[in-house]
């Protein structure tokens, strides 16, 4: 596999002390992103920074995640957890609504529906949830790329199914914006986790809501920042929430999003579809060489590549200096833009 020029560019950002294979659970922090945190903390430590970091940081990675998923800035909304975002769409909701999810999907997806308690909750197969989707059903909940075992939706198909029964569709795009093109304005609600494969500090979060659907949102995290004029709204109750979706922002975490601005800098510079071809390449070399030494990998075309049942070996390769990861009985790999075929190599290595 031939490395393009903006993946070998972008390879002296990062410095790992081990094969690096595990993305699915954080990635690595670009060399500008610890700079640009480190210099914050230093200028908070001597009080030479007023209000502990800078708006201009926070709308600089607004725009940056904007670019990549497709949506204009003022569709998106920053915060600190997917949990929080998901916690707002489920609060929209009225009673008795129908809300329809993979079997086995991430929790942070599901519990805030099924714990409201009031809700009817229907699961299905991944493979079958474009089928699954009915009348009744109020909001299709489910991860572009599932984190347990890397297997991607039939996108397109549940879109449909969704449109053709008048049902709302939220996306969590947390395994897959970074790697896998996303289209956020192709849903209601989308929902990312900036500190996997968007290679931000944690504590950062992005919620893209369309115009239409964001009517429907309740001004429940409604704080001094939600009236989207910084500094302006500190005191007594806000007048109105922002117009935009701006009106569902989080109080910023200054240090991540300091540094979240220069790493979706970094993923705009190597490019979507460089990235895409390099870690979905690299996933094809690994499928290849597990099939070689007998072990099937879930098939597809992620990056993202699950081996059932080898979940018991994850220690011993976190020992010899390997870092992936062991959820739901899999053994989980994941190739992002730090990674190289001597990586892959060396895990097949290990594995023969």
């Amino acid at each position: 596999m031939t490395i393009l020029a903006p993946i070998q560019a972008a390879a002296v950002e990062f410095a790992p002390e081990v094969t690096y294979l595990n993305t699915s659970s954080w990635g690595l922090l670009p060399r500008r992103t610890i700079a640009a945190v480190k210099a914050l903390a230093d200028e908070n430590a001597a009080g030479r920074r007023v209000g502990a970091g800078s708006f201009e940081a926070v709308e600089a990675a607004r725009a940056g995640f904007a670019r990549l998923v497709g949506v204009r800035p003022d569709r998106v909304a920053t915060g600190s957890s997917v949990t929080v975002h998901v916690g707002l769409i489920a609060a929209s909701l009225p009673p008795d609504a129908e809300v329809l999810c993979p079997e086995g999907e991430f929790s942070s997806v599901v519990s805030p529906f099924a714990l409201r308690g009031d809700l009817r909750m229907r699961y299905a197969p991944l493979a079958d949830l474009a089928g699954a989707v009915r009348e009744s059903t109020a909001l299709v909940a489910f991860s572009a790329v599932q984190s347990a075992d890397g297997r991607v939706a039939d996108l397109d198909a549940v879109r449909a199914a969704a449109a053709a029964h008048g049902a709302r569709t939220l996306l969590d795009a947390t395994q897959a914006a970074g790697w896998f093109p996303v289209d956020a304005g192709a849903y209601d609600y989308t929902v990312t986790g900036g500190f996997k494969f968007l290679l931000c500090p944690r504590g950062t979060s992005f919620l893209t809501v369309t115009e239409e659907a964001q009517d429907t949102l309740p001004a429940l995290f409604a704080g001094w920042v939600s009236a989207g004029a910084p500094w302006t709204s500190n005191y007594g109750p806000l007048e109105r929430l922002a117009p935009t979706a701006r009106g569902f922002d989080e109080p910023p975490a200054f240090l991540s999003y300091h540094g979240a601005e220069h790493s979706l800098a970094l993923l705009a510079e190597v490019g979507s579809d460089a990235l895409y071809a390099h870690a979905t390449g690299l996933a094809a070399r690994l499928r290849e060489g597990l099939a070689n030494l007998g072990h099937k990998a879930v098939p597809g075309e992620s990056a993202i590549v699950a081996v059932p049942g080898l979940d018991g070996l994850q220690p011993d390769l976190v020992e010899a200096g390997i870092a992936v990861s062991a959820p739901a009985g899999n053994l989980r790999i994941s190739c992002h833009l730090y990674n190289t075929e001597a990586d892959v190599d060396r895990l097949l290595d290990f594995l023969a």
